[in-house]
Protein backbone atom coordinates (compact mmCIF):
# COMPACT_ATOMS: atom_id res chain seq x y z
CA UNK A 1 0.00 0.00 0.00
CA UNK A 2 1.47 3.55 -0.99
CA UNK A 3 1.91 6.04 1.59
CA UNK A 4 0.41 9.12 1.24
CA UNK A 5 2.48 12.34 1.52
CA UNK A 6 1.40 15.58 1.58
CA UNK A 7 -2.14 16.62 2.97
CA UNK A 8 -4.80 18.63 1.53
CA UNK A 9 -6.10 21.24 3.78
CA UNK A 10 -9.45 22.54 2.69
CA UNK A 11 -9.99 26.21 3.81
CA UNK A 12 -11.84 29.46 3.99
CA UNK A 13 -11.40 32.92 4.05
CA UNK A 14 -13.88 33.84 6.60
CA UNK A 15 -14.95 37.45 6.81
CA UNK A 16 -14.22 37.74 10.36
CA UNK A 17 -10.45 37.13 9.02
CA UNK A 18 -10.64 38.89 6.23
CA UNK A 19 -8.83 42.80 5.95
CA UNK A 20 -10.81 46.23 4.35
CA UNK A 21 -10.52 45.10 1.33
CA UNK A 22 -12.17 41.68 1.82
CA UNK A 23 -9.24 39.56 1.43
CA UNK A 24 -7.97 37.35 3.88
CA UNK A 25 -5.25 38.87 6.13
CA UNK A 26 -1.84 37.26 6.08
CA UNK A 27 -1.53 36.35 9.96
CA UNK A 28 -4.54 34.21 9.35
CA UNK A 29 -2.91 32.83 5.80
CA UNK A 30 -0.16 31.82 7.92
CA UNK A 31 -2.07 30.22 10.89
CA UNK A 32 -3.96 28.10 8.50
CA UNK A 33 -0.48 27.17 6.73
CA UNK A 34 0.97 26.17 10.34
CA UNK A 35 -2.20 24.26 10.82
CA UNK A 36 -2.02 22.32 7.71
CA UNK A 37 1.45 21.58 9.07
CA UNK A 38 0.27 20.25 12.47
CA UNK A 39 -2.60 18.17 10.78
CA UNK A 40 0.27 16.81 8.10
CA UNK A 41 2.25 15.53 10.81
CA UNK A 42 -0.14 14.30 13.44
CA UNK A 43 -1.81 11.96 11.30
CA UNK A 44 1.72 10.66 10.71
CA UNK A 45 2.87 10.17 14.42
CA UNK A 46 5.66 12.88 14.62
CA UNK A 47 3.30 16.00 15.17
CA UNK A 48 2.60 17.97 18.21
CA UNK A 49 0.01 16.22 19.51
CA UNK A 50 2.67 12.62 20.05
CA UNK A 51 5.74 15.05 21.02
CA UNK A 52 4.04 16.45 23.97
CA UNK A 53 3.61 12.80 25.69
CA UNK A 54 7.74 12.87 25.43
CA UNK A 55 8.37 16.28 26.46
CA UNK A 56 9.41 17.29 22.36
CA UNK A 57 7.85 20.10 20.70
CA UNK A 58 8.33 21.58 17.15
CA UNK A 59 9.72 25.02 16.68
CA UNK A 60 9.43 27.17 13.80
CA UNK A 61 13.23 28.49 12.57
CA UNK A 62 12.28 30.38 9.34
CA UNK A 63 9.46 30.95 6.94
CA UNK A 64 8.97 32.30 3.45
CA UNK A 65 5.45 33.20 1.51
CA UNK A 66 5.18 33.81 -1.58
CA UNK A 67 2.12 35.02 -3.08
CA UNK A 68 0.81 36.03 -6.60
CA UNK A 69 -2.69 36.97 -5.41
CA UNK A 70 -4.75 36.40 -1.92
CA UNK A 71 -8.04 34.35 -0.85
CA UNK A 72 -11.14 36.74 -0.98
CA UNK A 73 -13.62 36.79 1.23
CA UNK A 74 -15.51 33.38 1.23
CA UNK A 75 -13.58 31.78 -1.05
CA UNK A 76 -12.87 28.44 -0.54
CA UNK A 77 -8.79 27.50 -1.16
CA UNK A 78 -6.79 24.28 -0.43
CA UNK A 79 -3.27 24.31 1.63
CA UNK A 80 -1.13 21.34 0.90
CA UNK A 81 1.70 20.68 2.82
CA UNK A 82 4.28 17.91 2.71
CA UNK A 83 8.14 17.54 4.19
CA UNK A 84 10.60 18.10 1.86
CA UNK A 85 13.54 16.56 3.76
CA UNK A 86 14.77 16.01 7.60
CA UNK A 87 18.02 16.76 8.83
CA UNK A 88 19.20 15.67 12.73
CA UNK A 89 18.04 18.61 14.08
CA UNK A 90 16.12 20.68 11.01
CA UNK A 91 13.30 19.98 8.19
CA UNK A 92 12.33 21.81 5.75
CA UNK A 93 8.30 21.81 4.90
CA UNK A 94 6.58 23.51 2.08
CA UNK A 95 2.79 24.45 0.81
CA UNK A 96 1.08 25.35 -2.42
CA UNK A 97 -1.28 27.37 -1.73
CA UNK A 98 -4.65 27.24 -4.37
CA UNK A 99 -8.27 27.58 -5.06
CA UNK A 100 -10.40 24.68 -3.91
CA UNK A 101 -11.53 23.35 -7.76
CA UNK A 102 -7.73 23.93 -8.16
CA UNK A 103 -8.12 26.70 -11.16
CA UNK A 104 -6.21 29.48 -9.03
CA UNK A 105 -2.82 28.81 -7.71
CA UNK A 106 -2.70 31.55 -5.10
CA UNK A 107 1.19 30.75 -3.46
CA UNK A 108 3.22 28.62 -2.20
CA UNK A 109 5.30 28.39 1.34
CA UNK A 110 8.63 26.94 2.32
CA UNK A 111 9.74 26.53 5.88
CA UNK A 112 12.44 24.94 8.56
CA UNK A 113 11.70 23.56 11.78
CA UNK A 114 13.67 22.34 14.97
CA UNK A 115 12.52 19.77 17.51
CA UNK A 116 13.28 20.47 21.00
CA UNK A 117 12.95 19.66 24.20
CA UNK A 118 10.49 21.43 26.19
CA UNK A 119 11.88 20.77 29.54
CA UNK A 120 15.85 22.15 28.98
CA UNK A 121 15.17 23.75 25.42
CA UNK A 122 17.96 22.19 23.92
CA UNK A 123 17.95 20.76 19.71
CA UNK A 124 16.67 17.02 19.79
CA UNK A 125 17.79 14.50 17.32
CA UNK A 126 14.33 14.02 14.56
CA UNK A 127 15.40 11.66 13.24
CA UNK A 128 15.27 9.33 16.07
CA UNK A 129 11.90 10.51 17.67
CA UNK A 130 9.26 7.44 17.08
CA UNK A 131 11.55 5.04 15.32
CA UNK A 132 12.49 7.95 12.79
CA UNK A 133 8.88 8.04 11.65
CA UNK A 134 9.00 10.73 9.66
CA UNK A 135 11.77 9.10 7.44
CA UNK A 136 8.34 7.32 5.57
CA UNK A 137 7.07 10.54 4.43
CA UNK A 138 9.76 13.36 3.11
CA UNK A 139 8.76 14.01 -0.62
CA UNK A 140 11.87 15.57 -2.17
CA UNK A 141 10.86 14.68 -5.82
CA UNK A 142 7.51 17.17 -4.97
CA UNK A 143 8.34 20.75 -6.63
CA UNK A 144 7.51 23.80 -4.90
CA UNK A 145 7.60 26.82 -7.27
CA UNK A 146 9.40 29.38 -4.99
CA UNK A 147 12.56 31.05 -4.18
CA UNK A 148 14.12 29.23 -1.59
CA UNK A 149 13.62 30.34 2.65
CA UNK A 150 16.97 32.46 3.45
CA UNK A 151 18.69 33.15 7.10
CA UNK A 152 16.86 37.34 6.51
CA UNK A 153 19.66 39.62 7.09
CA UNK A 154 18.79 43.18 7.50
CA UNK A 155 20.38 46.68 7.19
CA UNK A 156 21.03 48.74 10.59
CA UNK A 157 17.41 50.38 11.70
CA UNK A 158 17.28 53.27 14.18
CA UNK A 159 13.31 53.95 13.78
CA UNK A 160 10.52 51.91 16.02
CA UNK A 161 6.99 51.37 17.19
CA UNK A 162 6.33 49.44 20.20
CA UNK A 163 3.49 47.24 21.43
CA UNK A 164 3.12 44.69 24.19
CA UNK A 165 2.89 41.43 24.27
CA UNK A 166 -0.73 40.55 25.55
CA UNK A 167 -3.70 38.13 25.81
CA UNK A 168 -4.73 38.20 22.07
CA UNK A 169 -1.62 37.47 21.09
CA UNK A 170 -0.42 34.61 23.74
CA UNK A 171 -0.89 31.01 21.89
CA UNK A 172 -0.92 27.08 23.84
CA UNK A 173 3.05 27.46 23.93
CA UNK A 174 2.57 30.29 26.67
CA UNK A 175 5.03 32.41 24.42
CA UNK A 176 3.40 35.08 21.61
CA UNK A 177 2.37 33.38 18.55
CA UNK A 178 4.69 33.31 15.53
CA UNK A 179 2.08 34.81 13.02
CA UNK A 180 1.34 37.65 15.64
CA UNK A 181 4.63 39.04 14.78
CA UNK A 182 3.53 39.62 11.57
CA UNK A 183 0.09 40.99 12.36
CA UNK A 184 1.98 43.36 14.41
CA UNK A 185 4.96 44.00 11.07
CA UNK A 186 1.70 44.52 9.06
CA UNK A 187 -0.03 46.95 11.87
CA UNK A 188 2.82 49.41 10.90
CA UNK A 189 1.88 50.31 7.10
CA UNK A 190 -0.58 52.83 6.45
CA UNK A 191 -4.18 51.99 4.94
CA UNK A 192 -3.30 53.92 2.48
CA UNK A 193 -0.18 52.37 1.21
CA UNK A 194 -2.33 48.77 1.61
CA UNK A 195 -4.36 49.94 -0.82
CA UNK A 196 -1.94 50.58 -3.30
CA UNK A 197 0.09 47.54 -2.63
CA UNK A 198 -0.03 43.76 -2.39
CA UNK A 199 2.60 41.46 -0.16
CA UNK A 200 4.27 39.37 -2.59
CA UNK A 201 7.57 38.07 -0.59
CA UNK A 202 7.78 37.73 2.97
CA UNK A 203 10.36 36.15 5.03
CA UNK A 204 11.11 35.41 8.63
CA UNK A 205 13.71 34.53 10.44
CA UNK A 206 12.75 33.35 13.97
CA UNK A 207 15.62 33.91 16.84
CA UNK A 208 13.48 34.04 20.50
CA UNK A 209 10.74 34.12 22.11
CA UNK A 210 8.37 36.81 23.05
CA UNK A 211 6.20 36.52 26.52
CA UNK A 212 2.73 37.64 28.22
CA UNK A 213 3.89 41.43 29.33
CA UNK A 214 7.38 42.02 27.44
CA UNK A 215 7.25 45.24 25.54
CA UNK A 216 8.45 44.52 21.76
CA UNK A 217 10.14 47.22 19.45
CA UNK A 218 9.70 47.18 16.10
CA UNK A 219 12.26 48.44 13.99
CA UNK A 220 11.59 49.30 10.44
CA UNK A 221 13.64 50.45 7.51
CA UNK A 222 12.04 51.01 3.78
CA UNK A 223 14.99 50.79 1.09
CA UNK A 224 12.64 51.79 -1.80
CA UNK A 225 8.66 51.89 -1.60
CA UNK A 226 8.28 48.26 -2.23
CA UNK A 227 11.00 46.43 -0.28
CA UNK A 228 11.00 47.04 3.23
CA UNK A 229 13.35 45.43 6.62
CA UNK A 230 11.86 44.47 10.17
CA UNK A 231 13.84 43.95 13.22
CA UNK A 232 11.90 42.70 16.25
CA UNK A 233 13.66 43.25 19.62
CA UNK A 234 13.10 43.06 23.55
CA UNK A 235 14.22 44.23 26.44
CA UNK A 236 16.05 42.50 29.48
CA UNK A 237 17.25 44.41 32.39
CA UNK A 238 21.06 44.42 31.71
CA UNK A 239 21.80 42.75 28.63
CA UNK A 240 20.11 45.01 26.76
CA UNK A 241 18.04 44.22 23.43
CA UNK A 242 17.67 40.62 22.93
CA UNK A 243 16.43 39.96 19.04
CA UNK A 244 13.25 38.01 18.75
CA UNK A 245 12.82 37.65 14.64
CA UNK A 246 13.46 39.48 11.22
CA UNK A 247 11.88 40.12 8.61
CA UNK A 248 11.94 41.60 4.75
CA UNK A 249 8.68 42.29 3.05
CA UNK A 250 8.24 42.62 -0.64
CA UNK A 251 5.26 44.19 -1.94
CA UNK A 252 4.03 45.05 -6.18
CA UNK A 253 1.88 48.49 -6.47
CA UNK A 254 -1.53 47.33 -7.73
CA UNK A 255 -4.67 49.67 -8.49
CA UNK A 256 -6.83 50.77 -5.60
CA UNK A 257 -9.84 48.63 -4.91
CA UNK A 258 -12.93 51.01 -5.50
Amino acid sequence: MSIEKTTKYLCKADAFHCDFQHQLCLGHLGNSMLNAADIHSTQRNFGMTYLNTINKTWVLSRLAIELDDIPKEHDDFIIETWVENAMKYFTRRNWDIYSSDGSRIYGHGKSIWAMIDTVTREPQNILAVNEGRINDYIYPEKVCNMKDVSRVTTPSMTEFTEFRVCYSDIDVNGHCNSMKYIDHVMNTFSREYLTTHQIQRLEIAYVAEGYWGDTIRIYHLSQDDTQHFFRLTKNIDSKGEIELCRLKLHFREVAANK
